[in-house]
Parts: C-alpha cells; sequence; structure tokens
C-alpha cells in the first residue's frame, strides 16, 4: 500500500491526456526507482517551467518566453500566418517543419452546442494583425470537424475585405488508408479535392 502523498502523485499524473491509473501507476513506479536520474530532473524541468511560463501576446502560444520563439524568430516568414485552434495543433504543425511562417492560435473553436461564440476566441485579435497589414497569406488549418468547418468560414467571410490569400489545409485520404476503411464524408472530401494526374 503506498502512501497519501504516493496515491496523490499517481491520482495527479492519472488525470493527463494519455494516462490512465495503470499507466500513472506504472510511471511513478519508474520515479520512485530512478529518483536520482529521473525524478529530480523531472521536478527541476517542471519547476523552471512553472516559473516561466508565459502566453505569447502575439500569438497564443505557450512559451516560456513573450513573445514566444516563434514569433521572435527573424527566420519565420512574417508574410504567412497559419490559423490553429489550440496550442496542440500548434506544436504539431511546428514539428513537421514544413511550415515556414507564423501562427495564430484561436483557443477553441465556434459550437453552438457548447456556447462558444466569436467573442470568446481570438479572432478580433487575428483580424488585427491582418488588419496591421504586411500578410500575404492566411492558412486556416482548423481541424476537419463541423464545428472546425465553421470556425473556418466564419473567419474567411471576416477577412475577405482584406488583400490577404486565404487558403485551408487539404482534407481526405491519409498516406497509407485504404479506401474501405475511410468514412464517407473523408471520401466525399477526398472526392471533391481531388487533382489532375501529372
Amino acid at each position: 500500500m503506498a502512501s497519501s502523498e504516493i496515491d496523490a502523485l499517481t491520482q495527479a499524473l492519472a488525470r493527463l491526456p494519455g494516462l490512465g491509473p495503470r499507466s500513472a501507476r506504472r510511471a511513478v513506479l519508474h520515479l520512485l526507482k530512478k529518483r536520482e536520474a529521473a525524478m529530480a530532473p523531472l521536478l527541476r524541468a517542471l519547476d523552471a517551467v512553472n516559473e516561466r511560463l508565459a502566453t505569447c501576446c502575439t500569438c497564443g502560444n505557450v512559451d516560456t518566453t513573450d513573445p514566444c520563439s516563434i514569433c521572435a524568430d527573424p527566420r519565420r516568414d512574417a508574410r504567412m500566418l497559419c490559423v490553429v485552434e489550440d496550442v496542440s495543433d500548434l506544436w504539431a504543425l511546428d514539428r513537421s517543419r514544413l511550415f515556414p511562417g507564423r501562427f495564430h492560435v484561436l483557443g477553441g473553436r465556434l459550437s453552438a452546442l457548447e456556447g462558444v461564440r466569436p467573442e470568446d476566441l481570438t479572432i478580433d485579435a487575428l483580424i488585427g494583425r491582418i488588419a496591421a497589414g504586411g500578410i500575404d497569406e492566411v492558412v486556416l488549418a482548423m481541424n476537419a470537424t463541423l464545428e472546425g468547418q465553421t470556425t473556418a468560414h466564419y473567419i474567411a467571410d471576416r477577412i475577405e475585405r482584406f488583400p490577404v490569400r486565404v487558403t485551408q489545409l487539404a482534407h481526405g485520404l491519409p498516406v497509407g488508408g485504404e479506401l474501405d476503411y475511410l468514412d464517407e464524408g473523408t471520401l466525399a472530401q477526398a472526392l471533391r479535392a481531388r487533382r489532375p494526374v501529372v
């Protein structure tokens, strides 16, 4: 039987995404067994991030500096702006190293069922960034859900008066996907977005 402190640590880890109670117990046991090699560095890293954690005033990214490392990077193409729903989407796209521009985090997506309205998101800040000029292309990288596409259409309508090119991530067949395993929505999108064979 573990102490109440160890149980509290296990319960705290179990609340993290991707970790259930059993995975959390295994992680705690690993940390306890490897106290100097695993727990001490983890505690130092958590403490450092906790002390310096900031939300970027420009894009909404979470980092230890403000502006964040992406907004402060002079190698980034300031003329390209990728709009995402959440920080996790920004991190996923940035990890691919395929988008050379900057980002804007909305903080969610429009949802009538959840009561999320345009004023609940950072859409006005996005419009302000575009209105300030210097942006040639806005990439709408919303998730391929009804709410994500509703959000993308709403933003496209709001920025159509600006002289910017508005693009959207392609949707359709995943690489390595087999047609008989795909849902009708994915197949329909893939058919609508078909292109000539070169």
